[in-house]
């Protein structure tokens, strides 16, 4: 349970807001990026030229992010929830799943 939800509940919401083939692309691409922009920002504390990769790829990250959510004419669901800034990730992760189990 999260936040009195299963992940199902909170990934089938995502989802719905997510139906335009080009959002998920954009998502598809975004997420990864945005999740190793943190990745490199944080590590950019002790090695700081990581630090501006990392910041500009969450840039480009986030800009995929709203370009998809322009396609969908939807804004993203985190303006509504904060939440789901959580949700994404693992939305992403059974999108990759399913796609690889499909091929």
């Amino acid at each position: 349970m999260y936040f009195g939800r299963t992940w199902d509940d909170w990934i089938e919401e995502y989802h719905q807001s997510h139906q335009d083939k080009r959002n998920q692309l954009c998502h598809l691409l975004g997420i990864p990026i945005v999740v190793l922009s943190i990745i490199l920002v944080l590590l950019g504390i002790v090695f700081k030229p990581l630090l501006i990769w990392g910041v500009a790829l969450f840039v480009v990250g986030w800009f995929f992010q709203f370009l998809g959510h322009y396609f969908e004419k939807k804004p993203p669901e985190f303006i509504r929830d904060w939440r789901f800034l959580f949700v994404g990730l693992r939305w992403w992760l059974q999108a990759v799943k399913r796609k690889i189990s499909n091929k």
